[in-house]
């Protein structure tokens, strides 16, 4: 499957051909063979080396982060963090995770606005996952078990093993691979023209080797679950979405470009692993959902462009027949799609309403979904006295969902309808996405005093992530405050240097307070985390330029940073040249 389409020159993409058509033709889901767990792996067998494979992975990220439809959502972006970190972290305690790829490749996880459910791997450790994936996902492990799956091919080198594997084929014939994988996404019949012309009998004979790939990467990616907090059941639910998919997108046609069987024979693969006589809640059925993880996955599905519509469509749900009797995740899931949708057709009165009737919905039930524990640092909370869901691989408790009688037995510490401040007692992660949106909501109708007022009255301690941070520095920019946003922005540039949408927001920043060479500077950091290293070097001889002409007005730290920086790029320029 592959990737969200570059947009790009038909000369930009055979810069990258070998590697692209590893991610777009060997890196696609596929199941296991049989319910062994003990499959061997496959070994190394790679010619490429760690740092020739993150040098590709690289210059093939250069174009995805120039594409339309790379989208840097900080509330997306930091709920999928939550997650990824967690693998990265589990692979690491179990040893899958080695010294020298942890340290050398970027372990990054790029979101693309497509509806198409999906993601990929490539070279570097990159990985991408469109939002339409998201969107269909019901719990977090499902979307956990989707990152643990592409994290292993990562973990495997499978990409470098593949180029080792196709050396002796002609760029000529990845080419006409490549141009129909990315082809694909937009027109089926021209990438079908272009796929003939590249040798059918080889692709199989690809094909051929990346399905003990995939069994491995499966058998790697379940290995992780457990691990790192999730069920590994999340694999279960994923494949039916994936079934689900298929049926509404696969016609059928071009048998030997199939890399896997039907999902239908996953599901039971994975069903199969799960170890015998295991009936605890969550164990054998499908895992609990969250009101959390249902308001992300909504999220996704109305960043990921749907049509104007469509998001007509969505807002009108709540007031339909039969939406009071649907389950609370959908009912707070649609409530959230029609104020995030009604904001974006710039109704910002519908907006205020969903949202409120969101914000009464979730502090009158929000125990009928039970908020299960991130395991990550950055999302961490605690929850009164949790139900637990004990697998027999696992002994870590789970929280689950229980009717409300069955709660009832538990104690009064998880019915946060029976707490004397309901809203207060509520999921605090849940009440954290709704602040969020209200913010996001005045912030999009021109009241930055409102926005700020929201991001104020987040919960304790939940004020600090990157969302936040990128929410109130806007908000104070509109309310011609910037000033005081711009200490908390630096240091979180300081800290992480490789965020683009930060470092363009403090050039936003300093060129309110009148900073420009300190704004010229924010903008060429902002190219370089990008990896656009002509441009960033661009702006950096701007800087230059503007220093000389300041004279002894100039603050001379910033113009040494700019000359330091300035050396680094062309540096990085002249390995770029190297490499073609």
């Amino acid at each position: 499957m592959p990737p969200f389409l570059c947009r790009k020159a038909k000369a930009v993409v055979q810069r990258a051909l070998l590697a692209l058509a590893v991610g777009a033709c060997a890196l696609a889901w596929a199941p296991p063979a049989s319910a062994q767990t003990g499959l061997p792996t496959l070994g190394d067998g790679s010619e490429l080396g760690s740092s020739a494979e993150r040098r590709l992975g690289d210059r093939i990220i250069r174009e995805l982060y120039r594409d339309p439809d790379y989208i840097d959502d900080p509330v997306l972006e930091d709920y999928v963090q939550g997650l990824w970190q967690s693998l990265l972290a589990a692979a690491r305690a179990r040893g899958e995770l080695s010294a020298e790829l942890d340290e050398r490749f970027a372990w990054e996880v790029l979101l693309g606005r497509d509806r198409s459910v999906n993601a990929f791997a490539l070279p570097g450790g990159y990985l991408g996952l469109h939002l339409g994936l998201v969107g269909v996902t019901s719990t977090r492990d499902e979307l956990a078990s989707v990152l643990a799956h592409e994290l292993s091919h990562v973990l495997q080198r499978h990409v470098s093993r593949l180029l080792t594997a196709q050396k002796k084929q002609t760029p000529l014939l990845l080419g006409a691979l490549v141009l129909g994988a990315l082809a694909a996404s937009k027109n089926p019949d021209a990438a079908q023209a272009l796929v003939v012309g590249g040798r059918a009998l080889l692709l199989q004979n690809q094909l051929n080797f990346s399905r003990d790939m995939e069994r491995e990467a499966d058998r790697i990616g379940y290995g992780l679950m457990a691990p790192a907090g999730f069920a590994p059941q999340g694999f279960v639910g994923m494949f039916d979405k994936l079934q689900q998919a298929n049926r509404l997108n696969d016609n059928g046609s071009w048998p030997y470009l199939r890399s896997h069987p039907l999902t239908t024979e996953r599901s039971a693969d994975m069903h199969a692993r799960i170890p015998p006589g295991t009936t605890a809640i969550g164990a054998t059925a499908a895992a609990p959902a969250t009101l959390e993880h249902a308001l992300v996955a909504a999220r996704a599905r109305v960043l990921a462009n749907p049509g104007v519509d469509s998001l007509r469509q969505w807002i009108a749900e709540p007031q339909s027949s039969g939406w009071a009797s649907q389950p609370l995740p959908h009912r707070a899931a649609a409530l959230y799609v029609a104020a995030l949708g009604s904001s974006q057709l710039r109704d910002a009165a519908g907006a205020r309403a969903a949202a409120k009737k969101l914000d009464d919905l979730v502090s009158r039930h929000g125990s009928d979904v039970v908020g299960c524990a991130q395991p990550s640092e950055r999302s961490a909370r605690r929850i009164a006295q949790p139900i637990p869901s004990v697998l027999a691989s696992d002994a870590t408790p789970r929280c689950a969902s229980m009717a409300s009688a069955d709660r009832q037995m538990i104690g009064d510490a998880t019915l946060v309808h029976d707490a004397p401040d309901a809203r207060q007692a509520s999921d605090p992660a849940t009440r954290r996405l709704l602040g969020l949106l209200n913010a996001e909501i005045e912030l999009a109708a021109g009241a930055a005093d409102a926005a700020l007022q929201a991001l104020q009255a987040l919960p304790a301690g939940s004020d600090t992530g990157r969302p936040e941070l990128l929410l109130r520095t806007r908000a104070l920019l509109q309310a011609r405050r910037a000033g005081e946003g711009a200490q908390a922005l630096q240091t979180w540039v300081a800290n992480h240097p490789k965020d683009a949408t930060a470092w363009q927001l403090l050039a936003a920043v300093a060129q309110a307070q009148g900073q420009t060479l300190r704004a010229v500077r924010a903008e060429a950091e902002a190219h370089a985390a990008r990896y656009d290293y002509a441009a960033a070097a661009d702006r950096f001889k701007a800087g230059q330029d503007l220093a000389r002409r300041s004279g002894a007005a100039v603050d001379h730290i910033d113009a040494s940073i700019i000359d330091t920086r300035l050396r680094a790029m062309e540096s990085l320029l002249r390995e770029q040249a190297a490499e073609r």
